[in-house]
């Protein structure tokens, strides 16, 4: 079964890290063919972290895993904690298939959903 782990960095401001998890309930909303599974996790300063994202798509009965990063830029983030954090969670649970999607802000996408943006404000 697929899931989708929606993964952020995580703030102090609690209004922030709340704001993902009311996207990954969008995602729940939209996409829950393709993916039965959906979760949000943070990198840091929030909770659950991505291990424990992981985990619980595992234990809801993930056998795939996409964790979508929902960064704008290939920082040291994106290019390095978190596919480390990938790969030790993979060497963790060796049966299960988890892969990393691109950033967001690597999206043949971006470029329309910035002009979309910036036309609402006209």
């Amino acid at each position: 079964m697929n899931a989708l782990l929606l993964v952020a960095h995580g703030s102090r401001r609690p209004q922030s890290n709340h704001e993902v998890l009311l996207l990954t309930q969008k995602l729940k909303n939209h996409c829950s063919q393709q993916y039965p599974i959906i979760h949000g996790a943070f990198l840091e300063l929030a909770d659950p972290t991505i291990p424990d994202g992981i985990q619980q798509c595992i234990a809801d009965g993930a056998t795939t895993v996409v964790v979508l990063p929902y960064f704008l830029n290939s920082g040291s983030h994106v290019t390095q904690d978190v596919p480390a954090i990938i790969e030790t969670a993979q060497s963790t649970y060796p049966m299960i298939e988890i892969k990393l999607a691109q950033h967001l802000g690597a999206s043949e996408m971006m470029i329309e959903l910035l002009i979309s943006s910036a036309n609402q404000a006209m």
